[in-house]
C-alpha cells in the first residue's frame, strides 16, 4: 500500500510510542498482513475508539479484548489504519 507523507509521518509517530510483540509485521508488509477489522465507536471502550475484529486470529495479542461475544482491538496502529487507510 502506498502511503502519502502525512500518513507516513503519523504512522512513524504511532510506532515510536508503542511496543509491538509482532515487531510491526503489518507495517513491514506494507499493511498487507492486516486482520479483517472495522472501526467502531463504542462509548468508553478504548477511550471511545477501537476496531472490531471481523475475522479474529486465534493467536494471542495484548491489544485484543473480548466483550459481549465480540472481539475488539485497541492497537493504536491498527485503529489508525482502520480509520484512515482504505483496505
Amino acid at each position: 500500500m502506498e502511503l502519502n507523507r502525512a500518513h507516513k509521518r503519523r504512522i512513524d509517530k504511532i510506532i515510536a510510542r508503542m511496543e509491538c510483540e509482532k515487531d510491526f509485521e503489518c507495517y513491514k508488509s506494507g499493511f498487507e498482513e492486516l486482520c479483517k477489522a472495522k472501526p467502531v465507536r463504542k462509548g468508553k471502550i478504548f477511550g471511545g475508539w477501537g476496531v472490531e475484529c471481523v475475522k479474529p486470529k486465534q493467536e494471542p495479542c495484548k491489544f485484543k479484548t473480548t466483550f459481549g461475544g465480540r472481539v475488539f482491538c485497541s492497537c493504536p496502529l491498527r485503529v489508525y489504519c482502520a480509520k484512515n487507510l482504505s483496505k
